[in-house]
């Protein structure tokens, strides 16, 4: 190409005119050597010099057949080096605002502001050139030996904010999102586990998930030969969760009121649901207190040892004897004696005994899938929330799916 001209229409951004130097082609159709129609300007984002924002005005060829019984008609220029079509930015342009958006996790308005472009021509770049990114990188997701889901909330649509959610997808030893696919139900993770090749899906060993029946269903259809891990986060905030019902309906048993700060129990919230060794002598002297001041019949007392003796059971080291002691914890907590919100807590427990065991043999947790969704929700508050589950999860992949980031340089956008 050659420049033109080179002006400052404006102070503090410079405009560049440019064309390409091409020979005539010939018609495609016919075969005879093609006539330039005329020459439109096209107005690009370019990169700032000298720190000022530049609009590049590139000059095309637009051809025609000399025939007029030719039917092809007119047909212009492209070249991809200047600016890959149906983008208004340039080619280095759209790759730089990719990896500044895509990996460093700025904003679009931000880079828009440096470019001195519209939040909808770096947003256009970002998710053209990262789709072309995830897209080359075919070895991205690479054998996984322990698979992680949870779900994320996506967006509120609609005028009553109904909720959409997504469902992410981890490979939780290395800790990198593989994908992240709509809804949160089995048939979206059954069709996800389906596209991939039989032999990555053979290679999975350990599927992680919290206590979630549509997640076990997922992996039961699909992964039956992966042992399932019960995530033990969950469990232990299931069993905080029951006994936070408890400590609320003898609340209102006794009291006939909600909770209140002068009220025991009220008081004794915080320190029900704190770990018993992260307790002194001083906070237990003062929760028993409590418990004996607001618990005539002793169910709160009862569902705080429950609580306790389900984190003791990430205490065992041995898998025969943890696998013992979770099926006698079960059955134990669905005794009449235990207040309703306890033995359901055992039924759930005796429901998921085997997953809950498995964690003693594997050692993985859903711990990195949830680091990753941390990840992709910093994505949604930088960009203060998506309305298209297309841009959420490009943005998301670019962020936290680690693709080869060198090969940004040999993509092109279709």
């Amino acid at each position: 190409m050659k420049v033109l001209e080179v002006v400052e229409p404006l102070v503090g951004r410079l405009e560049i005119t440019v064309e390409s130097i091409v020979d005539a082609p010939v018609c495609p159709n016919c075969g005879e050597r093609a006539w330039v129609k005329d020459r439109p300007v096209v107005e690009l984002v370019d990169l700032t010099c000298f720190g000022r924002p530049v609009t590049l005005r590139w000059r095309k060829h637009r051809f025609c057949c000399p025939r007029r019984w030719c039917r092809q008609g007119s047909w212009t220029h492209e070249d991809p080096r200047i600016a890959a079509p149906r983008l208004s930015v340039t080619d280095r342009a759209g790759r730089w605002a990719t990896r500044q958006v895509g990996r460093n996790g700025r904003a679009v308005s931000d880079v828009a502001a440096e470019l001195g472009a519209d939040w909808h021509a770096i947003n256009d770049a970002v998710i053209a050139y990262g789709t072309a990114l995830l897209d080359a990188d075919q070895t991205r997701v690479g054998a996984v030996a322990a698979l992680g889901v949870d779900e994320v909330l996506f967006a509120r649509l609609g005028r009553w904010r109904t909720q959409a959610w997504s469902t992410s997808i981890t490979d939780v030893t290395s800790g990198q999102l593989l994908d992240v696919i709509e809804g949160r139900s089995s048939a979206g993770l059954c069709a996800w586990l389906a596209a991939m090749p039989v032999t990555w899906r053979d290679a999975i060993a350990w599927a992680v998930l919290d206590l979630s029946g549509p997640w076990r269903l997922a992996f039961d259809t699909m992964l039956p030969d992966a042992g399932q891990v019960a995530d033990p986060f969950h469990l232990i905030k299931l069993a905080n969760q029951r006994l936070d019902e408890v400590r609320r309906r003898v609340q209102q048993d006794t009291l006939g009121h909600r909770g209140r700060k002068d009220d025991p129990l009220y008081r004794s919230r915080r320190l029900l649901t704190r770990a018993d060794e992260r307790l002194d002598d001083k906070g237990r002297e003062k929760l028993l207190g409590l418990l004996d001041a607001g618990d005539p019949r002793g169910e709160v007392r009862t569902a705080w040892h429950a609580k306790e003796t389900v984190r003791g059971i990430y205490d065992i080291d041995d898998p025969t004897v943890a696998a013992e002691f979770i099926d006698r914890l079960g059955h134990d907590l669905q005794d009449e004696s235990c207040p309703p919100e306890v033995r359901q807590l055992g039924r759930t427990i005796t429901k998921w005994r085997h997953q809950i065991a498995a964690w003693h043999r594997a050692r993985v947790s859903n711990g990195p899938t949830e680091a990753i969704n941390n990840l992709i929700k910093r994505v949604k508050r930088v960009a203060f929330g998506f309305r298209r589950f297309a841009h959420y999860r490009v943005r998301a992949l670019l962020y936290a799916g680690r693709p080869n980031w060198a090969l940004l340089a040999t993509v092109t956008p279709r």
